[in-house]
């Protein structure tokens, strides 16, 4: 399925999201500002939460792209 480069972005994503996700870097938004009358803490969460979701269908789409031969495989028939 994903071997070399492709794998090692994918458990690099994991890690970033991990790390991104816990407690000490959260806490660095858990304040009481407001963005656009929103609170700052939700709002971190759901751009960190979106921006990992793109890294990875990046990651995904670009290895199908330089290995045309997977993403026929993948295909139906």
């Amino acid at each position: 399925m994903f071997q070399g480069l492709d794998a090692q972005r994918l458990v690099a994503l994991f890690v970033a999201g991990w790390a991104l996700l816990s407690f000490p870097l959260l806490a660095l938004w858990d304040h009481e500002a407001r963005v656009f009358g929103l609170p700052l803490f939700p709002l971190a969460l759901f751009g960190i939460w979106v921006l990992l979701i793109a890294a990875l269908a990046w990651v995904v789409e670009h290895g199908r792209e330089r290995d045309p031969a997977a993403s026929d495989s993948a295909r139906p028939h």
